[in-house]
């Protein structure tokens, strides 16, 4: 009682301060206003959105593991889409579709641990979707859910699409769409050809990303079409584009981890390279030349030298060492102990004198 007594007494300012240390409900919750978001924070909806008002390009890289999102995250790029690519790039398969939704997860869970910055975005695989509306978000809560994905990108522009995405969106999960070439479906383009390339297919680009658009997607994919057709999308639409082979007139642009880094050499991957693609480096060159000296010096001896073979015994242990494997009766592996020991020895000692000098 003598405590409320004392509390009457204060300033209003001191008994709003007193009522805010006091309070259980942390200060910087959704209730008590917006945090700011800093550098190390997870890009968000919103934040891609204010991008867009201002016509900031988004940046989007698409990959497949650990090492590649923390590469991803070290650049700062906007998202990373964990796309069924990987079927292609990673698993060695000549097209999208023989990727599992299982595999995806797999893919999926690696880009999370890795990638604490960018928004991430997990491709829905072939065969996960289409059935139905309950298909659809059913898979698209297990990429969130299992994936540790912050949205998903689903392919085409099909009425049975757009119903998919409206009812994905509906169950609160934020939605990429896909367009143009969309190669989930090359059965029925014909192969990986490009699309929009006359008025009635440029049309259907530019009606479809609209429809997707309506359907509640934050953001659209275009693949493959002319720079015309990307930027009448572009400015038909209320929400970011995301170009691959579509020009530089879209919102942003997204291009394959391994493609940019011109990791891969082996013909199968040249096959599926695309023309599109710039290539930021020559990494598969380092890669191999890497490979090959490793070769090299583990076929000439010269590795591991002294400064890679970091254990060491002390002399009276390696004794020791060697008087219980003579009791055992392995003398020759005595031998070869204590050879060994030696030749480190005088291996090290050159070493021992330069850094002495």
């Amino acid at each position: 009682m003598a405590f409320l007594t004392k509390l009457s007494k204060i300033s209003p300012l001191a008994r709003v301060c007193l009522s805010r240390c006091m309070s259980h409900v942390p200060e910087n919750t959704v209730y008590g206003g917006p945090t700011p978001q800093t550098a190390d924070r997870r890009v968000t909806l919103n934040q891609l959105k204010q991008k867009y008002k201002k016509g900031e390009p988004i940046t989007v890289v698409t990959a497949y593991d650990y090492p590649s999102a923390v590469h991803l995250d070290i650049a700062g790029i906007d998202i990373c889409l964990v796309g069924d690519s990987a079927s292609m790039v990673v698993h060695g398969h000549d097209t999208t579709l023989p990727i599992s939704l299982e595999e995806m997860l797999v893919h999926c869970r690696a880009v999370a641990r890795g990638a604490k910055r960018p928004l991430l975005v997990g491709d829905l695989p072939f065969g996960t979707y289409e059935t139905s509306t309950s298909q659809a978000v059913d898979t698209a809560v297990k990429v969130l859910r299992e994936g540790g994905m912050d949205a998903i990108k689903l392919e085409g522009g099909s009425p049975s699409r757009i119903t998919a995405a409206k009812a994905i969106v509906e169950a609160g999960i934020a939605v990429i769409g896909h367009v143009g070439l969309t190669p989930q479906a090359i059965s029925v383009l014909g192969g990986f050809r490009p699309q929009g390339k006359n008025v009635s297919s440029a049309i259907k680009v530019v009606e479809t990303a609209m429809a997707l658009q309506e359907a509640g997607c934050f953001s659209v994919v275009l693949e493959c079409v002319p720079a015309p057709v990307a930027a009448a999308a572009t400015s038909a639409l209320r929400i970011p584009t995301i170009g691959i082979g579509a020009g530089p007139f879209c919102s942003g642009q997204v291009l394959v981890y391994h493609d940019l880094l011109g990791m891969l050499q082996h013909p199968h991957h040249a096959k599926v390279t695309p023309k599109f693609c710039k290539q930021y480096a020559c990494v598969g060159d380092v890669i191999k030349k890497a490979l090959s000296e490793y070769k090299e010096e583990v076929n000439n001896g010269s590795f591991p030298g002294p400064s890679h073979t970091p254990y060491k015994m002390n002399p009276d242990d390696v004794n020791g060492f060697f008087n219980e494997l003579e009791k055992l009766g392995l003398n020759k592996a005595a031998s070869a102990a204590t050879a060994a020991a030696e030749k480190m020895n005088t291996a090290q000692r050159p070493d021992t004198e330069t850094s002495q000098k």
